[in-house]
Parts: C-alpha cells; structure tokens; sequence
C-alpha cells in the first residue's frame, strides 16, 4: 500500500477542545499551499478526482455556501459576477492561482463592512409585533437579495425574529414575577419591545466582533478546505492549530463541555455527549440538540449559527472552573438557555465497561464500547481490544447466559482493534477486506483459534455507529455469529483516512508550518465482498428511534465516494446458533404492538416534518401559538423518558479505577440510564431466545 494505516477515523466532527483555525502567517505562502494541497489529493487519494470544469464549479459552490450560506452579504450581483470564474478554478488550481478566491474575499470583507454600517439603523424604531410577517430561513431555495435595500429588509426581519424571542421571554418573566409578588410593578409592552431590541442589537455587535478576529488566512483555509471535500466528505486539510487539536483528540484528554458537535446547513447540532464530562455530569444536553447563542457571564449572548464550527468552538471553550451559557433548541422544539461548568474532559469515561444485566433468575453481560481506542506512542498502554478481553473474561467468570456489545454512537477508531476484538467471537478467519490507493487489496484475518466468547451474542448499534464498529457488525453477521438490533443501517462510512504532514512534502524549513491533511486512502469491504461504504450495515432487528426519519449518515455527507463490492473471501459461518430465525420472528412480535415503539416512531414523524420547516412566523400572538403546541406536543412525548425496566443491573467496578464519590455518582447515574433504555431491555429478551432449546418446544408453538 503506499500509505501505512493503522487508524479507521471517526465520523467527521469536531470535539471542543479549543483553538483556532491558522495555518500560515505570511499570505504569500497561498500559492505553496495549494500546489501542495494538489499533490497529495491526486496521487495519494483512493479515487483521484479529475480537477476539470465540473470539479470547478463544485469547488466554486462550496465556497460560496462556505462563507456565505446563509445570504446575509452579497447581493445577486456578487454572486452573477463571481460566477465568471466558475470554470476557471480548475486551471487556476493548476498553476496555484489564487485570484478567485482573492476576489471573492475582497468582495466578502467589503459587503460586511456596507453591513456593519446600516444594522445599526435597522434597529431605531420599535417592531410590530401584530404584522402578519413571516421569514424564510430555506437558504437552499430563496435567492441572494437583487439590491441593498433587498439586503436591508432581509436582515430587519432576522433582527425581528431576534427580537420577538427574547421579547416572548421578557414577557414571560414579567408575568412570573407578577404571579410571585402581587405587587410588582409590571414593565409596558412598549419597554420590553424596546429591551429586547436592544438586546439584538447588543447580539449583534458581538457578532461582527468576532468576525472582525477572523483573519484572511482563515477565509482561506475554508477555500482550501473547499478543494479537498471535493474528492470525498472526510479529507480535509488542517491549518497547524487544527493538527494540534486533532492530536490532543487522539491523546485522550482535553478541556471543553464534553460534548462533540457537528455543523451542517448553518446549524450546530449536538451528535454526542461525552461520558465524565460537563455536559454529562450535569444532564445538561442530549444528541440533537441544537446550539443557537452563546454567552460569557456577564456579556449577552452571540449568534453561533453564520460561524465556521471552529470559531464557535472558541466561544464556547474556557479555563476549567469558568462558566459558559448556551441558548439551545430541543429536539422538542423547545428554546432554553443552559449553563455548563467548563471542566476538563478524561477519556478514562470513555474506556469501555460493563455490566451485570439480572432477569428471571439469570444473568447476561453488557459491554459499552465507545469506540475503539488505541495509544500509538505507548503500545503497553489500554486499548479496546484488550479492555474488552477483560471485560469478556470477567463476564464469563459472573457465569452470564449471553452478552450485549452497545456499539451505539460509536464513530470508529484502531482498525487493529476491530480484528483483536471479533478474533474473541470467532474462530480463526478472515474479519475484514482493505483495498488502497492503487488497487491494492489486502485480508486482515484473526490467525487465533481461540475463542474468549461462544455464547449468545446481540451487537447494538444505530445511525452513528461508524467506521470501525461497522466492520465489527459487518463481520459478526456475516459470520452469522451474533443477532444485530438497532437502527435501519448504520452510517455508512467505508473509508480510511491518514494524516499527511505538508512539510515533509516540502524540502527546508522557510516556508513555515504549512499543516496537515487528512486523506482518504483506503477502503475497506465486508468479507462477503460488499462495501459498508453508503450502505452501512442493516440491523437484523431494527429498533424505530427518534432519528429514524432524518438522514443522518454518509448519504447526506456530500461527495461521498460510492458503494462497490469486490470479491468475497473464504470463511466458514458459525453453526452453534440453531434459532437465528426463531429469534428474529419472535422479537418481531414482541415488537409490532409495542406502545412504546409506537409513541417512538410518532415521534420520529414529528421530528422529520420540524426538518423541513423553515417558515418562521415573525407575529407574536402566531408565535406563542406555535411554541404552546411546540410544548403540548413535547409533553405528550415525555412519557418516553419515564420508561423504566424490569431489570436489575449490577455495576462490574474497574480494579485500575479508585473508587471515590465521583465514580460512585457515575455508576449510579450509569445504572440509571441502563435502567431506562427500552433497546436494552429488547436486547435481553434477544437473548433470552437465543438460548432457547427449541427441542422441548412443540413445532406448533415455535411456528407462532
């Protein structure tokens, strides 16, 4: 292969440690960057793109949308105007031209500055809130506004909806303070209009604030950045405080809120709370949240959505001990604002662990598996692989009748790993195929007879399950070895990346830190031949969540490469498990009236038509219609968190670990979250089932 691989990587996200995004500080260097830049995408990606007309346009689109997705500087005329170069970047790209995006910046920096000086006076006089008036936020579709004056009415009705929502809070406060002392004096509308105005004009002068940080070379690395996501969703080029923070991910510690965000359409989303973390700790947000505002204490709060991922993050970073308040939308619809102690996130919380499961009698095992860590620079040190044989070994020791590995959320990591690890289901056999840059095309077998494992098995997954957990599912049920319960599919990623250090391209050290780029150069196959690439892997039992109707997976990344298969490679399917099909029948019983699966996926409509809802009303008597039925409807879905099992979990405590309040706290908070997961729960049953001796049934009675 021409590069080495070690690590599947996660799906693309970015945790908040911190940092900015720079890569030079001399502007010159631009020309360097992306003659390097077009080196390595094509001769060192798996499917080298041709860098021709088509190429160009997409790269001119994506840039665009990069700086400017949300139409809120240039005008029709700007966009008429650039759209000369459309074909031109291609050759441009070829002789390390930089004139379109010179252009484009000069025209970007100038419409700012014609913003920055009319908003002020879009903010003088009072809104009326009884308009009937309503703004489009469906940026795909509405055009870029034709004059300024357009331009003008666009960003009065943005500063509208500002206003109406914190003047929708202001009159909510009054009327608690009213209700807790009869004799407070009650502000006029007229004042709290006049407040909230404020407030968005305050808002939004903190916003140009931070744009007035961003320097050229961050505008072009978004242009650098809109080169390599040509070629596939997960290169990406990183600029040298990017690489850093990349590193420090990797290592296992870092401060932040613990949580992984993602952006995508100009909206920050929560796609991941970490264990141990601040979030976590104080219950404080959930996947699919949505971040809108951010605030230091004692500063109004900061618009998050127009920013570049990575320059919101730095809002929301800070010194451990300090305070940040996030403004943030509910998967329920509901907006609130949260605030999160900043802490300093271990990755110890996300090592994996188990549990004893205790129903009818009987025990069962689960294994959490996060993802699939490994410590390159200390070979000795933890690794999933080796913590999993642990956890499998203590397991058998407590004598449990089957086991459960939750995959859920876990977006990959060590492909060596993934190999130990099913090696611990299997006999000795193929586990997975890698074909690299060139074609070339290689088996990673388990070459150990042993087997740690040969009972009952249930791998959990859903649509964030990636990478490395796909091809641990893909493998098990190829081998037909375990039952896979979750989501339709999972993500879909069926690629590897490397990171490449642009300086050793070049020879001498003059030319500066020119970064990293992280580049696809591998892509790996099911042994049966076909690619979990798009595809993913399809739960043998799926399990309806509140996700189930939105795309979420490498499908809605954009230029994902395309599924294929290859040849399948020899291997011998596992022939204990005589009731792979009795099993699969029965949970789909189990499953079809359930009132809980049925309130889930009512749930999962409700939330699939809130994402093609992009009319927001600008009236206040429509607007507190609206939020009323926002909270009628969240409070008919709560019940889905009241859900509590009949199963009594004991929690297995890490002999590396000293037990002291803090994990005490979290194995209760643990068993508690075990304790209210209805797929847990299914899972059981599963494999209640599977150790069923279908001899002492009647055929009759099977066949129900």
């Amino acid at each position: 292969m021409r590069f080495f691989w070690l690590f599947v990587f996660s799906v693309s996200s970015l945790i908040l440690l911190g940092g900015s995004s720079k890569y030079i500080d001399n502007p010159d260097k631009d020309k360097l960057l992306i003659e390097v830049i077009t080196y390595v995408m094509q001769r060192g990606h798996y499917d080298p793109k041709d860098i021709d007309d088509t190429f160009s346009e997409h790269v001119f689109n994506n840039f665009i949308q990069g700086i400017d997705g949300q139409h809120r500087f240039f005008l029709q005329s700007d966009i008429n105007n650039l759209r000369r170069y459309k074909d031109q970047i291609d050759d441009q790209i070829r002789v390390s031209d930089v004139s379109f995006f010179n252009l484009t910046y000069d025209r970007l920096i100038a419409r700012m500055g014609q913003v920055k000086e009319f908003y002020g006076e879009l903010l003088v006089n009072p809104f009326d809130f009884s308009e009937k008036d309503s703004i489009n936020l469906n940026f795909e579709e509405i055009p870029y506004a034709i004059t300024l004056n357009g331009l003008k009415d666009l960003w009065r009705k943005r500063f509208k909806l500002s206003t109406l929502e914190y003047y929708s809070d202001l009159v909510e406060q009054e009327d608690f303070e009213k209700e807790k002392d009869s004799a407070y004096q009650v502000k006029s509308k007229i004042v709290l209009e006049e407040e909230a105005r404020l407030k968005t004009r305050e808002n939004i002068a903190n916003y140009f604030d931070v744009f007035d940080e961003v320097e050229r070379k961050d505008w072009f690395s978004i242009y650098v950045n809109s080169i390599t996501l040509q070629f596939d969703p997960h290169s990406n080029y990183f600029a040298p405080d990017d690489k850093d923070k990349f590193d420090q991910n990797i290592s296992g510690k870092f401060e932040g809120i613990g949580a992984r965000l993602q952006k995508k359409d100009q909206v920050v989303k929560i796609v991941e709370v970490i264990v141990g973390g601040p979030v976590w700790k104080a219950k404080a947000l959930e996947v699919g949240d949505v971040i809108i505002k951010v605030a230091q204490k004692d500063k109004d709060a900061i618009e998050i959505g127009p920013m570049r991922l990575s320059d919101a993050v730095k809002l929301i970073k800070g010194p451990k001990g300090t305070q940040v308040f996030l403004t943030v939308r509910r998967v329920s619809g509901i907006i609130e604002e949260v605030v999160i102690k900043r802490d300093v996130v271990e990755l110890e919380e996300s090592y994996a662990k188990s549990s004893i499961i205790h129903k009818n009698g009987k025990s069962y095992g689960l294994i959490q598996l996060p993802k699939f860590y490994i410590d390159f620079k200390d070979q000795k040190g933890r690794n999933a692989a080796s913590d999993v044989k642990k956890e499998l070994e203590s397991l058998k020791k407590r004598n449990v009748s089957g086991i459960i590995v939750d995959l859920r959320n876990n977006g990959g990591g060590s492909l060596k790993t993934v190999v130990d690890i099913t090696g611990f289901f299997i006999e000795e056999g193929p586990v997975v195929q890698v074909k690299s840059t060139g074609g070339e095309k290689d088996v990673l077998y388990d070459e150990d007879s042993s087997i740690v494992w040969d009972g009952s098995l249930v791998i959990m997954v859903n649509e964030f399950s990636a990478s490395a957990s796909e091809i641990l599912a893909a493998a098990l049920q190829d081998y037909k070895r375990a039952i896979i319960l979750g989501s339709k599919k999972t993500f879909g990623k069926g690629t590897v990346q490397n990171i490449i250090d642009l300086n050793r391209i070049i020879s001498g050290g003059t030319h500066g830190d020119l970064g990293a780029v992280k580049i696809t150069t591998d892509k790996f196959y099911r042994i049966n031949g076909g690619s979990t690439q798009l595809e993913g892997v399809r739960s043998d039992i799926i399990l309806k969540n509140q996700y189930s109707y939105i795309e979420m997976g490498e499908n809605d990344q954009d230029n994902p490469l395309p599924w294929d298969r290859i040849e399948p490679v020899y291997y011998k399917q596992w022939g204990k498990q005589a009731n792979h099909d009795y099993t699969l029948n029965q949970s789909a019983k189990r499953l079809k009236d359930n009132p809980y699966i049925q309130l889930v996926e009512q749930q999962a409509r409700r939330i699939e038509a809130q994402q093609d809802d992009y009319v927001y009303t600008l009236n206040y008597e429509d607007y507190l219609i609206e939020r009323a039925a926002n909270k009628k409807i969240s409070e008919e879905f709560s019940v889905l968190k009241d859900y509590k099992s009949d199963l009594n979990f004991e929690w297995i405590p890490d002999s590396r670990v000293l037990i002291d309040d803090v994990v005490e706290e979290k194995k209760v908070r643990w068993i508690e979250v075990l304790q209210k997961d209805f797929y847990i729960s299914e899972a059981v049953s599963i494999l209640e089932d599977l150790n069923i001796d279908l001899k002492n049934y009647p055929l009759a009675q099977i066949k129900k």
